[in-house]
């Protein structure tokens, strides 16, 4: 099995077992069991059970970021490209955190190992919102003076929405998906009298 493929199977275990049992209840041993490799096969590639966790989130990330990405690429309108990039965005990390049982709860419990693993994908993704913006600036479909806390600001309030959609508190019926139209009208109408 080649280096690569070890490191991907190690990974693959650990979140399976982080998501299972917890990242507090599970160990390296169990991580090692899990993937039939030996303990030393295991600290070859991971120092701790924190780096074995970093990487697994790293690796939901830069999922989430390839597929951002794809939606920013698409021929669309400006609006239409930030429209997307919302509701899709919302649901790759709900498909996610739903994906990963309870790790769901560690998410929410311990937001900051979480939030300190982010930080270079919430880099990446104000970075893909100004592309947006600044396409729909060039093209007089927005009119923003700066694109770069505009991105920021949207940023933050993606990441605000996450809880609340994971949750199911976003629609009157969780079952639902958010509401489109309302979303479209936040961003590009706000609440403001006409």
């Amino acid at each position: 099995m080649s280096t690569v493929n070890t490191r991907q199977l190690l990974m693959e275990k650990a979140r399976q077992l982080f998501a299972k049992s917890g990242f507090e209840n599970t160990t390296m041993n169990d991580i090692a069991e899990a993937s039939q490799r030996g303990r030393r096969t295991l600290y070859t590639y991971f120092s701790s059970k924190k780096e074995i966790y970093n990487a697994v989130v790293e690796s939901e990330l830069e999922s989430m970021y390839i597929k951002l990405s794809s939606t920013v690429s698409k021929e669309h309108t400006a609006s239409n490209k930030l429209m997307l990039f919302f509701l899709t965005r919302l649901e790759i990390v709900k498909e996610v955190v739903t994906r990963n049982g309870t790790l769901r709860g560690d998410f929410f419990r311990d937001i900051f190992r979480v939030e300190n693993v982010r930080k270079t994908f919430d880099k990446q993704e104000i970075q893909l919102l100004k592309k947006i913006l600044d396409e729909g600036v060039a093209r007089g479909e927005f009119e923003i003076v700066d694109t770069t806390n505009t991105a920021r600001i949207l940023h933050f309030a993606l990441k605000g929405l996450e809880v609340p959609y994971i949750r199911g508190l976003m629609t009157n019926d969780p079952k639902d998906t958010i509401d489109r139209d309302i979303v479209a009208n936040i961003i590009f109408q706000g609440i403001t009298k006409k």
